[in-house]
């Protein structure tokens, strides 16, 4: 059974859930296939369906996941990206992400389903066309969060652990020309308060024929 909520809100309350997810109830396989079922009606280039799916839920794989993001999270945290530096502006609501997501990297490993979206590639990227690549899978994954925010789960976007994709692939057996999009840590989450983002004006970003 999916959630009463029509398509503009569920696009705009598919949030990233990082303190709300509940570590504790697990989360039937079940749920996570029908997700999967609605994101692989994404679009790929030439219909190629390049998409592979790593769906872990052994805890000493996930505990071994979230020991690479730890440390992937520690050197984000020293670096110009972090978010939690000042955006004039936007204070509050960077220090507010910044504490989130604090908070996913001492729980990864807790987080009950971790989604991998890979892709067929190669073991070393291609020079040109990433974005035919990425743009091969990347809207599967989001396909997914939208999915699963429908089922009364949350998910939560992130790249981080690509600094050991390597290491994470070796762990997870997953082949060589095979490669990691997006780790999407799922479960079901906390509260019902989720609504739409302040964003900055749709204006300030839209350009018309000419930029």
């Amino acid at each position: 059974m999916t959630l009463p909520l029509g398509p503009d809100e569920l696009l705009t309350t598919t949030r990233s859930v990082r303190k709300r997810l509940d570590l504790d109830r697990p989360v039937p396989l079940a749920l996570v296939r029908e997700s999967l079922e609605v994101a692989v009606q994404a679009p790929s280039g030439g219909n190629q369906q390049g998409w592979h799916w790593m769906v872990v839920t052994d805890p000493e794989l996930r505990a071994g996941i979230g020991d690479y993001y730890r440390q992937s999270y520690l050197a984000y945290r020293d670096s110009p990206a972090y978010a939690g530096r000042a955006v004039p502006g936007r204070e509050e609501v960077q220090a507010r992400v910044a504490s989130s997501a604090d908070h996913l990297a001492e729980v990864m490993g807790r987080v009950p389903v971790h989604v991998i979206a890979c892709i067929t590639a190669a073991e070393e990227l291609p020079a040109s066309n990433q974005a035919g690549l990425w743009g091969s899978l990347l809207p599967a994954a989001w396909s997914f969060q939208v999915a699963a925010r429908a089922r009364g789960l949350g998910s939560a976007w992130t790249t981080l652990h690509l600094r050991y994709e390597r290491e994470i692939s070796a762990l997870l057996g997953i082949p060589p020309q095979v490669r990691q999009g997006v780790l999407l840590p799922t479960a079901y989450y906390t509260g019902e308060t989720f609504r739409p983002a302040k964003r900055e004006p749709l204006d300030t970003v839209l350009h018309l024929d000419r930029w």
